[in-house]
């Protein structure tokens, strides 16, 4: 963003800054307190004591100087009243409550345990990836699976705030096979009748006496010769053959 920029170039207004958003400054100056920052917005902004470094500071001059170039998080902001507030001490990037149950979060493997493996995500505190957690195969010692220093994607679980806890899940991301599709039913056609057996047969060049009988025929009195059978299947084929 700004770093230290003259009065008459563009500034940055104030409501265009957000929570943890990372800026370029310049220190303008100092007091017991902490430091003012130049970052190209509005107003400048302050740096706590407490914000200059991860370490304790008793003095600002131990940290800051004026002139001096400095990477700045917002701390907060208040366009309202016109207040910025930095902080020289990269921000967590997620909070208590914006460590949500379902979450998907990237973070490095920092110790591994028989039970399972801590992981830093960005939090106050790694979560903990237990070893019932790491695969839904079994997995006899985290170290068979992970390595300090192995960054992976893990799921949150669960978040419990009172107790510093954030319980995490590789498992839960593991892509699970699709179900095979069963093959679709080919459709039976319908049997054919003896009237359409009859005349593919006899289409086919097929003896008449070698098609199915007729449903007449079969309804025949026991008592019909077989020459009878063989006049009416033989009309039967003669009517299906020339029939419009």
């Amino acid at each position: 963003m700004g770093d230290g920029s003259p009065q008459g170039a563009s500034r940055v207004a104030l409501h265009e800054l957000k929570p943890k958003m990372e800026l370029q400054g310049r220190i303008t100056r100092v007091d017991l307190y902490g430091a003012f920052v130049d970052v190209g917005a509005d107003k400048e902004g302050f740096v706590h004591l407490s914000g200059l470094r991860h370490e304790p500071v008793n003095k600002v001059g131990e940290a800051a100087q004026v002139g001096q170039a400095v990477t700045v998080w917002v701390r907060a902001v208040d366009p309202t009243s016109g207040k910025l507030e930095l902080t020289m001490v990269k921000p967590l990037a997620y909070d208590w409550n914006e460590l949500k149950k379902g979450m998907t979060v990237h973070g490095t493997v920092v110790r591994l345990e028989k039970f399972g493996v801590f992981v830093e995500v960005g939090a106050e505190r790694p979560g903990l990836l237990h070893i019932s957690e790491l695969s839904s195969n079994y997995v006899r010692n985290p170290a068979d699976l992970l390595h300090v220093g192995d960054e992976i994607d893990v799921l949150v679980l669960d978040v419990l705030p009172k107790k510093k806890q954030i319980q995490l899940s590789l498992k839960a991301l593991e892509k699970k096979p699709e179900p095979e599709l069963e093959p679709a039913e080919v459709p039976q056609e319908p049997p054919m009748t003896s009237m359409q057996i009859a005349f593919e047969r006899a289409r086919q060049g097929a003896r008449p006496e070698e098609a199915a009988p007729s449903p007449r025929s079969r309804k025949a009195k026991p008592g019909l010769k077989r020459q009878e059978q063989e006049e009416i299947m033989a009309r039967t084929l003669e009517t299906s053959v020339h029939k419009p």
